[in-house]
């Protein structure tokens, strides 16, 4: 019989701040969105004073101050990086894992029938403990869904679980799905959930009693998927890593833009991180949307809104010819007069870059590829973007507002720790 870890870091941003920063143990902590907008991720303490998901930094800033609640811009690089470790020990433990998000991975045990699963999982908890100072709850059952379950237990009740269910009997996979409210369950989103309460679905354990038939009309071949899993049966398999058939790159800004030459400089910012992300996994692209966007918010000005589908005349990942081809794109929609606040771009229609399509009267410089392979490389081996394109702002990639940002402790030399060795004075006989 196979079970199902589902590995999930506890409060993940938090925690990763709180590795090299103890002072925050024990304290309220918020991590902000881009732009310091609202909160995305809270510490136990701070769910404990009631501050919700989502809730507006400017809202809610005297009361930050009132309950001494430490705010701290989102730090993605180091978010990144402590998430790289921890999934990197997680393969030691098996060959099968499926890296679900940021914060979260299923691994996939087979065979282990004559193994203590909780006493091992409690060994992996412990050892990713150790190693990153991120803390870890495991939920452990037959399939993906139960041990999404199983994993929810173990965060509920930290003092009797210890971080570690395991769901290996009928009994324990029933009372569970009788305590988990339907707008709980992994796969069911809000939509859905009215929709099974209007049928007098409250609870995961109601879900599975309804018939087949009436899930797979209502909800689709997912959707009973998803009931079988609960029920037990595997029926949610494990996905393997796939190209993305679409990449994309948006922003806010850190201030309102108004001038063409403003928004020129983010469009090549955004087309050079669509280039290299398109070069990583060995794909070329025949499409670029281009959009920008006034702030819907500040309502006492002009709105304005578009978006532009470019149609490249060959594929390329080259960085110099995607950002010719969106400034173009750029050009067709920007409107003098307006305050533009978010702006991105989208590269679509993704091709193989071995087996491209070749055109007989246009194609793409050949002398971009190894240019675009050194630039990566050099990059690369920086640990940062030092090399740009001209029209690139050369001091600042990321224009956004993160007045509260902490070291990349992990990812920049000049934010390395410094560690003060004291040794003690040798004792000399008299």
């Amino acid at each position: 019989m196979s079970y199902y870890f589902l590995i999930d870091c506890n409060n993940f941003y938090a925690s990763s701040e709180r590795v090299f920063d103890p002072s925050l143990n024990d304290r309220p902590v918020v991590v902000l969105s881009n732009n310091d907008g609202c909160c995305i991720a809270r510490s136990n303490e701070a769910k404990a004073l009631g501050i919700p998901m989502g809730a507006p930094y400017f809202e809610y800033k005297s009361f930050f101050a009132k309950h001494n609640v430490v705010v701290k811009s989102s730090n993605y690089a180091l978010y990144g990086d402590m998430s790289s470790r921890v999934m990197n020990i997680l393969s030691r433990y098996c060959p099968e894992v499926e890296i679900y998000s940021i914060d979260e991975a299923f691994l996939l045990f087979r065979g282990f029938e004559h193994f203590d699963l909780e006493s091992y999982a409690r060994e992996i908890k412990s050892f990713v403990h150790r190693a990153t100072g991120i803390p870890v709850s495991i939920g452990i059952a037959p399939s993906k869904a139960l041990a999404k379950v199983a994993n929810r237990i173990s965060k509920k009740f930290p003092d009797k679980t210890g971080g570690v269910y395991l769901m290996d009997t009928d009994t324990k996979r029933t009372k569970a799905l009788n305590w988990l409210k339907i707008g709980d369950v992994w796969g069911i989103g809000s939509r859905y959930a009215k929709m099974l309460q209007l049928q007098n679905v409250r609870t995961a354990l109601d879900f599975i009693e309804l018939p087949d038939d009436f899930v797979r009309d209502s909800m689709t071949v997912v959707g009973l998927r998803l009931k079988h899993d609960l029920m037990g049966k595997p029926s949610i398999q494990m996905e393997e890593v796939q190209n993305k058939k679409g990449i994309a790159c948006t922003r806010s800004f850190h201030k309102d833009y108004t001038e063409f030459s403003e928004l020129h400089e983010r469009i090549a910012t955004f087309a050079s991180v669509c280039g290299r992300k398109l070069r990583r996994q060995g794909s070329d692209c025949n499409l670029v949307q281009v959009y920008v966007r006034t702030n819907p918010f500040k309502e006492h000005l002009p709105q304005y809104g578009r978006s532009v589908c470019i149609k490249l005349p060959y594929p390329t990942n080259s960085t110099l010819e995607l950002t010719k081809h969106a400034v173009r794109g750029l050009k067709m929609i920007f409107k003098k007069g307006y305050h533009y606040k978010k702006a991105g771009i989208m590269v679509m229609a993704l091709t193989p870059s071995a087996s491209k399509q070749l055109n007989v009267f246009q194609n793409s410089d050949p002398r971009h590829l190894p240019l675009m392979k050194a630039i990566d490389r050099i990059n690369l081996l920086s640990g940062f973007n030092v090399v740009k394109l001209g029209s690139q702002d050369l001091e600042r990639e990321w224009k956004m507002n993160r007045n509260k940002l902490s070291p990349r402790y992990t990812s920049k030399f000049d934010d390395i720790i410094t560690v003060n060795a004291h040794y003690p004075k040798e004792k000399t006989e008299t």
